[in-house]
């Protein structure tokens, strides 16, 4: 998915890219290649011609001393030749095929035309600039990317199989259907299975998004990718490595990221009309006048043709384009967004639908006391007998009691604790008999409860005095901070929101409904996810996913710009994503849009400014009056115009 906005394979300085460009030029097809930007070392040719170049100028221009031919045609050759080797390969291989019209034959032809002048400098610098251009844009793409297939291979490289009536520890691609694992507490499941053991309470965020635990019980399906939170539990294998659940999920990934489309550059876009363009009126400088000049000098008009070909090199959009998107990319840097490739700056400009994830992105995933309601007992009172009783547990609705209680739960000691497991905890606690749990808990021994507390959304303790009900404590996901105003936001910017999630449907709808989110599904798995963003797609929806889970591995890939939540996303998720926010701040979502659309404005003032001088000083020249300075002064001039332009977007407020 790694996608230049300012670079194609064909520009690409990788030889690799170079090597793969045959395949692709009879579609004209813009796959991005890696670029190797590792190191300063890596760019030694640029450097030292970006340093003789320097040194002759100030030697020309600052000393006034210039070589006599051949010796300034050969030092300046030197350095025309380590900055613009990619360059000129790759015109050679295109006209090969009869392919000249493109940006690589242009600046080709416009450099060895100015070296055919006597133009050494000029033709050096513009080749010079284009590379450096190409330079930043790797850097700012490939120090954000790397290989997505290993950083997404997050499965436990052991497991524990029972073998002879002994453990063994080897790796889970040589475990066999009906083998019994064993995972310990805090690890995660290698492999698809039924669980063995009588009962064991998971964390299924990684596959589901459900942000409470689930229990299971003996012969229950659990899945790989699942974390084993209290004890050591036993599995029954039901299906190989390769075909597990989290299997499949990176599966996806893969697929999903091979889908992305392709970003067709402007500047390879316009190349296509304005190089052939370029080429018939500089065709035209040179030979058109001799039907109507008298006398006709073609050493004149073939001069007067090469400096076209020199103005009209394509020098200060190659700049001012990767530069405009750098600017953008620090920016967003600064207000602490990670976008991995100027590609994607413009590709949220274009986002119409925000989809997000609930759990970690629009909510805290910490699991908080939302209401108390007692009966015939004091609020502080029965929590801080539910908290004395929960404090054996390590679930963590249990710890959200505790946590709320605070130092009051530590002067009730609770004894004989026993935990009923799938319903709750059963205790005394200062001679009372007390029982903390779920609405089953109370039905298992028949005590009478408000029916209401069935039809409750969030999660239940219910607490019982000596076999009376006597109250209970709802406990839900904290919504964050800033997710409302970040939904007001996207609103105002005229975005649709959609929530989804693989929390149950009812607490989804009411965490839309708080939010005021426009649609919101609930009860999925990561294929729903999938299938719902791919509807939308089908719509001609332009969509950003936000997500943190690595099952939302998939959506972010699918979507046009998978945004991920930086501090506690998984590690998939966040090298799947093109966009990440490193605070988890939703409001973050709105800036990474305006960034966006203030990246693209400029970039399209930069290129406004450029093709009007650039018209201008074209006939300028056609018509004798501008001459090869004149041109080196429009260029550059354009060119810094181009840079403080870009610059300016660094000072910008979002």
């Amino acid at each position: 998915m790694a996608q230049q906005c300012c670079g194609t394979e064909e520009k690409s300085i990788n030889k690799k890219a170079l090597e793969k460009e045959h395949a692709h030029d009879a579609n004209d097809g813009h796959n991005h290649g890696e670029a190797d930007t590792a190191g300063w070392e890596n760019h030694w040719p640029l450097l030292s011609s970006l340093a003789i170049l320097l040194i002759m100028l100030v030697l020309e221009y600052g000393f006034k001393y210039k070589p006599k031919f051949p010796f300034d045609l050969v030092i300046y050759a030197a350095p025309y030749l380590l900055a613009g080797y990619n360059v000129l390969y790759m015109a050679f291989r295109k006209a090969k095929r009869f392919y000249f019209f493109n940006e690589f034959f242009l600046m080709s032809v416009a450099t060895i035309g100015a070296f055919a002048i006597g133009s050494y400098s000029e033709g050096v610098a513009v080749m010079v600039f284009y590379s450096i251009g190409e330079w930043f844009q790797d850097s700012a793409v490939n120090k954000a990317k790397r290989s997505i297939k290993a950083l997404l291979d997050i499965r436990p490289d052991e497991v524990t199989v029972l073998r002879n009536g002994a453990m063994e520890v080897i790796h889970p691609s040589e475990i066999k259907i009906n083998e019994i694992i064993q995972v310990k507490a805090g690890e995660k499941i290698a492999l698809d299975g039924e669980l063995h053991s009588e009962a064991a309470t998971f964390n299924t965020a990684a596959l589901t998004g459900e942000s409470k635990p689930d229990t299971k019980h003996k012969g229950e399906q659990v899945f790989a990718g699942m974390i084993n939170l209290d004890k050591v539990s036993e599995i029954k294998v039901t299906s190989l490595f390769k075909d597990s659940k989290l299997s499949k999920i990176l599966e996806m990934v893969q697929d999903a990221t091979a889908r992305k489309s392709q970003t067709q550059l402007f500047i390879s876009r316009f190349a296509k009309i304005y190089t052939p363009i370029v080429f018939a009126l500089a065709i035209a400088v040179c030979l058109v006048p001799w039907f109507f000049v008298d006398p006709y000098i073609f050493n004149v008009w073939f001069y007067r043709s090469l400096v076209f070909l020199v103005i009209s090199c394509p020098c200060a959009l190659v700049v001012s384009i990767p530069l405009g998107y750098f600017g953008g990319i620090g920016l967003a840097s600064r207000n602490g967004i990670l976008f991995k490739g100027s590609n994607f700056l413009d590709a949220v400009t274009k986002v119409n639908v925000v989809v997000m994830d609930k759990t970690g992105t629009l909510t805290k995933g910490v699991f908080k006391v939302q209401e108390i309601v007692a009966n015939d007992i004091e609020k502080d009172e029965l929590v801080k007998l539910a908290a004395s009783i929960e404090n054996n547990s390590t679930h963590p609705i249990a710890k959200a009691v505790v946590e709320h209680a605070g130092e009051a739960a530590k002067n009730l000691k609770a004894e004989n604790v026993e935990e009923i497991s799938g319903h709750g905890l059963k205790g005394t606690v200062d001679g009372k008999s007390i029982l903390a749990g779920n609405a089953k808990l109370l039905k298992k021994f028949n005590i009478d409860y408000p029916t209401e507390i069935d039809n409750l959304v969030d999660t239940v303790v219910v607490i019982t005095i000596n076999d009376k009900y006597a109250g209970y404590i709802t406990i839900a996901d904290e919504i964050k901070d800033d997710a409302k105003q970040a939904i007001q936001e996207l609103h105002k910017l005229d975005i649709q929101t959609v929530m989804l999630s693989g929390d149950k449907q009812t607490v989804v709808s009411k965490v839309a409904a708080l939010l005021n989110i426009d649609n919101a599904y609930g009860d999925l798995l990561p294929e729903g996810k999938v299938e719902k963003v791919q509807a939308l797609k089908n719509e001609g929806k332009h969509i950003a996913f936000v997500g943190d889970g690595v099952n939302d591995a998939p959506v972010v890939a699918l979507a046009h710009a998978g945004i991920a939540m930086g501090g506690l996303g998984s590690d998939a998720t966040i090298e799947t994503a093109d966009i990440v926010i490193q605070n988890d701040q939703p409001s973050k979502i709105v800036a990474a849009i305006k960034i966006g659309k203030i990246t693209r404005r400029i970039v399209w003032q930069n290129i406004t400014i450029a093709m009007v001088i650039k018209v201008i000083v074209l006939i300028l020249g056609a018509g004798g009056i501008a001459t090869l300075w004149e041109a080196v002064i429009a260029d550059v001039g354009v060119a810094l115009l181009a840079i403080l332009n870009a610059v300016r977007i660094q000072r910008m407020q979002v």
